[in-house]
């Protein structure tokens, strides 16, 4: 079933602009704007450009979407097969499923409203011509590693991401974003060199790098030696940028320093480039490989769910002088490990959760880390100690609206039921509790148990910063007795000699959230509750794929 019936040669052209378009776009970026078109002034017209080309790319991925076949989603769709460099038999492969589509989607969506969000609020840095053609390589990027199908073009699109994210953290991020740039580049490119060795070797022991070639011979071509050191290769790189502990310490840095809108994208759309490399290539390509490394996969997923959660604990303490960009961070490795989980469990329940706890937490993420943005540009600081404050209200009393919105974040993010977060982490839970045959069933039951462990400690993070951030902390002995003063409205300055308080100059009512944060962020409000309450939705895409997936190309 189609929702209009598009033909085949236009679903073609779609999937190709979208791929192309930002690059193109990002080429005019940096040309001067056409007479009529400058606008104001140079600036606010090479910013109207971005918004305008990512928009035209979500328009045009949303009408592939519409024009998809939704009765047949683990069919190839929108294909275009050319041969490129004959000699290694590399074609310029292009294709959409049920698992790659709503990450077009997802991509486009958040790479649209990042656009859009910069328009008015752009991060303090260099020419915005470079931030709006860095930001357009990246989306392009990112969309051609869930477009390609050809494993030698993954590679390529998996490190055209790198680059303009280190751009945009050293050149527009905050304290420290030289060094967290270069961590954030070197761990990448250190894991990249390992997998590209992995795929040659898929690729010459195989006679193809056709990704649905591969697929459809589920590894019978590839021995399982060949298979387990494929597997190890590829794995380390995807678990890089995954991140999968304890390869993962250069997200917390990477995401501190990063800008708001590099932050969004990197924990919104790159993450998720890792775990889908696990299940288009490795799942299916090299099965015998997988089923050897996934009870380890599957242990380093867990403690990466109980360690993101300590970590994120750590951080929220009172005292602890715990960045909020830096927890939402460490929450990421959290989330990321029930991914890996799941892939993990071989299974089809284990893997649509991971791919629904992929989509769930770049929803999800990417507006944490909006209102986090937002919230540090009101405070000038992401300091937990001093966004609680000592005796003011916080962020329900000074900007409620904003404060209402964090607080609907962050219980998402601990999977409440009817929100996009529960439904993967349940999913991926279930599918290790009765995993693939040949995996140990007691182990994976003690991963599923760790990782119910994992959800508690989520709720717990998560709930102190909600009531330390929305509702503020009162200082030691601050009760007030019947005979003293009411407390001053919180647009006046603050008591700073009050036991316990941190000096403070004045703190006025803060403004509330703008039309443009609104425009912003009202999508991926509305969207995690459409995921949460209606779930069919995206499983009914990627159910039918992955069980096509798994058996090997078959139906």
């Amino acid at each position: 079933m189609t929702v209009i019936d598009i033909s085949a040669s236009v679903m073609q052209f779609l999937l190709a602009f979208v791929v192309v378009a930002p690059l193109l776009g990002a080429v005019a970026a940096l040309l001067p704007a056409p007479p009529g078109l400058k606008g104001k002034n140079p600036d606010q017209a090479v910013l109207r450009h971005g918004v305008t080309v990512t928009g035209a790319v979500l328009i045009a991925t949303i009408v592939l979407a519409v024009g998809f076949d939704h009765d047949h989603p683990a069919t190839m769709q929108a294909t275009t097969d050319i041969s490129w460099i004959p000699a290694l038999d590399v074609r310029i492969h292009l294709g959409i499923d049920g698992i790659s589509l709503p990450l077009l989607l997802l991509t486009a969506l958040l790479t649209f409203l990042c656009a859009l969000y910069s328009y008015f609020k752009l991060p303090a840095g260099p020419s915005p011509k470079a931030f709006v053609a860095l930001v357009l390589v990246l989306e392009s990027g990112t969309l051609a590693t869930f477009a390609v199908l050809d494993l030698l073009l993954f590679f390529l699109a998996f490190e055209m991401v790198l680059i303009p994210m280190y751009f945009l953290i050293a050149r527009w991020g905050g304290g420290r974003r030289q060094a967290a740039a270069w961590k954030f580049i070197l761990y990448t490119l250190l894991g990249s060199v390992v997998m590209l060795l992995g795929i040659l070797l898929i690729g010459l022991k195989s006679g193809t790098f056709d990704m649905v070639a591969l697929a459809t011979d589920n590894g019978r071509g590839l021995t399982t030696s060949v298979q387990v050191i494929a597997v190890l290769a590829i794995g380390l790189g995807l678990a890089v940028k995954t991140p999968m502990w304890p390869l993962h310490s250069w997200l917390p840095d990477a995401h501190t320093a990063a800008p708001t809108v590099g932050s969004v994208l990197l924990a919104g759309v790159l993450l998720k480039m890792g775990t889908y490399g696990f299940v288009r290539i490795l799942l299916p390509i090299a099965p015998d490989g997988m089923r050897t490394f996934a009870p380890y996969l599957a242990a380093f997923a867990v403690v990466g769910i109980v360690y993101g959660s300590l970590a994120c604990l750590a951080l929220a303490r009172t005292g602890a002088k715990g960045d909020l960009k830096r927890l939402i961070a460490y929450s990421s490795v959290g989330h990321m490990g029930f991914v890996l989980l799941g892939i993990a469990t071989m299974t089809p329940t284990g893997v649509n959760g991971a791919l629904f706890a992929n989509i769930a937490h770049g929803l999800i993420t990417g507006l944490l880390f909006f209102l986090v943005g937002a919230v540090k540009d009101r405070y000038g600081t992401a300091d937990l100690d001093t966004l609680a404050g000592a005796t003011g209200a916080a962020l329900y009393g000074r900007a409620p609206r904003l404060g209402a919105l964090l607080a609907f974040a962050a219980i998402a993010s601990l999977g409440l039921p009817g929100l996009a977060g529960f439904w993967g982490e349940m999913l991926t839970l279930f599918g290790a509790y009765s995993p693939a045959e040949g995996l140990s069933r007691p182990a994976f039951r003690t991963f599923m148990a760790i990782g119910a462990f994992g959800t508690l400690l989520t709720a717990a993070y998560m709930l102190i910063v909600v009531r330390r951030v929305c509702m503020g902390e009162h200082a030691p002995h601050s009760r007030l007795s019947p005979d003293d003063p009411a407390p001053q409205a919180v647009d006046g300055p603050e008591p700073s000699g009050a036991a316990g308080a941190r000096p403070a100059a004045t703190t006025p009512r803060l403004a509330d959230i703008q039309t443009y944060e609104a425009a912003a962020w009202t999508p991926l409000a509305a969207l995690t509750v459409l995921a949460g309450l209606w779930p069919a939705v995206l499983l009914g895409l990627t159910d039918p794929a992955v069980q096509k997936l798994l058996a090997g190309g078959k139906s």
